[in-house]
This record gives structure tokens, sequence and C-alpha cells, in this order.
């Protein structure tokens, strides 16, 4: 009769534990508050949002910046975390990491595997050339290959499937013919054409990245107006079935970030004086 009843009572231990290593029992925010650290991940080559100081082999950027703000206002430390952008946008992260401050564009596609807090910023997608090219407008990339970073909204419009909340706006029409190529990270394609690369005539990123772009001496020009507008919120993974607790909070403090003018003093930082935490 013991061993009857121990043998329930250890699969029924063994079933809370494995939850709880799941994050499906319990409360994520208050797992991160007793553990005293957040892992938080971001794009370290994706400047002036997140970028490595190898002076200092310190992570820096705005991004960084509204990272570091949160885990002040939640009472815990950041650790950073440096996966590929496709993996974040993927979802099912495993527990590698509790959210992203990466620059995340909230789209109806990613909101079926992420959960989004309110933007914290807005971008709008700007279209470039490099340096010496005949190119001036974006009717001039017409069957044209561009390059983008992989799983990014900016391949999504090129392929015609991208899809922006309501309030976004109407993207501009897809240079007729026009062609894609990826590489891992949006920076990449300035970096190739400053390498000698040249099977592709067209690049398209955040304002905020070709304009750093340019700032780094890299050969390029940005050509036209934006071709959309896009907010970007802190991400978190949903198949965490407890998170709601952290996911409010978290927007909780974007939105009193918004309030107190914290997200518009770490936009003029980094971006000359501009402030992107308005629709553009």
């Amino acid at each position: 009769m013991a061993l009857r009843r121990t043998v329930p009572l250890f699969i029924a231990i063994l079933v809370v534990l494995t939850a709880c290593n799941l994050g499906s029992g319990g409360d994520y925010l208050a797992r991160i508050k007793s553990a005293g650290v957040i892992k938080v991940s971001t794009d370290p080559a994706y400047p002036p949002q997140s970028f490595l100081n190898e002076d200092t082999n310190e992570l820096e950027g705005f991004d960084i910046d509204v990272a570091k703000e949160i885990g002040e206002r939640l009472g815990v430390d950041v650790q950073f975390e440096t996966p590929s952008f496709d993996a974040v946008v993927a979802g099912a992260w495993s527990n590698r990491w509790d959210m992203s401050v990466g620059s995340v564009t909230i789209t109806p596609a990613r909101a079926e595997v992420l959960d989004f807090t309110q933007s914290y910023y807005y971008t709008p997608a700007q279209m470039a050339v490099m340096e010496g090219s005949d190119i001036t407008s974006l009717e001039d990339l017409a069957g044209a290959t561009i390059c983008v970073g992989e799983s990014t909204t900016y391949q999504f419009w090129l392929e015609g499937t991208l899809q922006l909340p309501e309030d976004a706006g109407s993207p501009a029409p897809v240079p007729e013919g026009a062609q894609v190529v990826t590489l891992p990270t949006d920076i990449n394609c300035p970096e190739a054409w400053r390498d000698g690369r040249t099977d592709f005539e067209g690049w398209l990123s955040s304002i905020t990245t070709v304009d750093g772009a340019v700032a780094d001496g890299l050969p390029v020009v940005a050509v036209g107006d934006p071709v959309f507008n896009e907010g970007l919120g802190v991400a978190f993974d949903n198949a965490v079935t407890d998170n709601d607790s952290l996911v409010a909070e978290v927007d909780r403090i974007i939105g009193e970030m918004h309030e107190d003018g914290t997200l518009t003093t770490l936009s003029e930082k980094w971006y000359d004086g501009i402030d992107y935490t308005v629709p553009q």
C-alpha cells in the first residue's frame, strides 16, 4: 500500500517541477524578481539601436538603454543575450531569454507567437543605394535587387506579405519586379557594399540605421520618402503561459517612460536630437 501511494506522489511532484521549468506554473514576473535578473535579447550588430563598443567591450545603443531602464524599474539586473533576429520573431524561446528589446516591429503575424507591449518608438523604413549610383527614386529600383535583413518587415514588404496594424497607414508600392537578397542583419548590406559586393542595387532598413550607416562613413545614400512606418515594441514569448504579469508590468513601465520623457531623452541622445517615440 505504501508503495502505491508513493508512486503517484512522485509523479505529481515531477509534473509540478516540469511545469515550473517550462514557465507554465507560478508567476513569471515573481520568478524574475526572485532571481534578481532578467534576460533580454538584442541585436549587437544593429547600430545605433544596439552595438558592441570595442573599446569597453560593452553593449551600447538606444535599445540597450531602454532595456537597462526597464530592468532598473523592475528592480532587477539585465543580462543581454544575442540570438539571431529570426530566432526572436519565430517565438518558442524555450526560456533562453525573457523578453526582447530589439526593435521588433509589431505585426499581426508576429502577434500569433509573441506578446507585445505598446510601441516604445516608431521608425520609418527608408530605401538607400550605394554612393555614386544613378538611382534617384524608388521607381528607379524596378527590376533591381534589394538587400534586407533576414525575417524583417523590410523583407516582407518586398515579398508582398507585410501586414501592419491599421493605424500604421498604407505602405508604398513595391518597385515592379524588385528582387530580394537577405543577409543576417540589416547593417550587413552596406558593409557588403563597402567590401566590394555589387550584386544588389538597393538596401532597405529603418531610417535610424540608414542614418547611422551614413554617419559611420559607409557608402550609402538615402533615396526617396520612407516606404512605410512601423511601431516597435518589447516582445515576449507567448508560449509561456504565465507571463501576463510580466507583459503588463513592462507595458506599464513603457507607458511611464513615455509620460515622464525618458524615452524622448534616450531617442534624442542616440538619434541626433530626433524624437522617434511618437508616430512619424
